[in-house]
């Protein structure tokens, strides 16, 4: 398998060839596998320099059902799909809409591959698939929904604790007054509904794929987002969670390590995106094995390189 370095020279000797190395280890990984294979690919990490508006296009969202129904056309669905997975997460709603879409071409023949890291909703994809494979380097993250960069079950919780203590302690009630009168008014109702809106969804596609058919499905799925969805238990949303982790909260994982040649074709590919994330202006890519691809730039970057 070549490294990440050689993978690099790779690049550089076919000058601004990013595209066609990549391409390259797509192909060869569908070739292994005999799998329609897409890579969903954010540069979040590549790129911190953005600024807040312009990382804003690293997260899932609605504008990517455009790249995915590129890349799923003319594809034969009877042969399934193998999604490759790196990113920070995105708009719940958007997520949820992409794999309604991704069920109704393939069923539930998914599987999610994350050669590094999928958090939040990418992590809530994965849980949409019939399995995850991971390496030992491999991450998932917490599914417990976001409101304006807040927790939603740290806004119920604070909540309830401020309930709790004017009920003991009347005089609080001014202090409490003082906290949440920074919050609008509705925003306690939008947080229950955002945290019952993720897991009802989750635990529904965990029951219809990665456990579909089992008697216990409900109980496993609700285990699942429990142990992932409940914000006091992962307390951050920023947690890292390993395969192992994974694998003890319930989640179907096959590890990366139990197949050589898997292995080194979805980490020869993962370097080949991260080269392709580094040495170029692409802040997102979506694309399959036969080259299809929906590439995001980032205005500013574009505007730097031509100076």
């Amino acid at each position: 398998m070549p490294g990440w370095l050689e993978i690099q020279d790779e690049c550089r000797l076919a000058g601004s060839g990013f595209d066609g190395v990549r391409r390259k280890y797509l192909r060869e990984l569908q070739a292994l596998t005999k799998r329609n294979v897409i890579i969903y690919y954010s540069g979040w990490l590549q790129k911190p320099e953005l600024s807040a508006q312009s990382r804003s296009g690293f997260a899932l969202n609605d504008s990517d059902k455009n790249g995915f129904m590129a890349a799923v056309h003319k594809l034969d669905r009877s042969l399934g799909l193998d999604l490759v997975l790196h990113t920070p997460g995105g708009e719940f709603g958007a997520t949820e809409s992409l794999v309604f879409y991704l069920r109704s071409m393939f069923g539930t023949d998914i599987r999610a591959i994350v050669p590094q890291i999928a958090m939040s909703a990418g992590t809530m994809i994965a849980l949409a698939c019939k399995e995850v494979i991971m390496g030992k380097h491999s991450n998932l993250g917490p599914i417990d929904p976001q409101l304006g960069g807040s927790a939603a079950h740290g806004l119920v919780e604070e909540a309830q604790e401020a309930i709790k203590a004017v009920k003991t302690l009347p005089h609080t009630a001014p202090l409490y007054q003082m906290v949440f009168s920074k919050y609008p008014p509705t925003l306690l109702g939008e947080a229950q509904k955002a945290i019952k809106w993720s897991n009802d969804t989750v635990t529904q596609w965990l029951e219809t794929g990665m456990f579909a058919g089992d008697p216990n499905a409900n109980t496993k799925a609700k285990r699942v987002v429990d142990q992932l969805g409940d914000h006091a238990l992962t307390l951050s949303h920023g947690r890292h969670i390993s395969h192992e982790q994974a694998t003890d909260a319930g989640v179907v994982i096959r590890s990366l390590e139990g197949d050589q040649a898997l292995q080194e074709a979805v980490l020869s590919l993962h370097h080949a995106c991260i080269q392709t994330l580094n040495g170029t202006p692409a802040i997102k890519i979506i694309e399959n094995h036969n080259g299809v691809a929906f590439i995001t730039q980032s205005a500013a970057l574009i505007t730097l390189a031509r100076a």
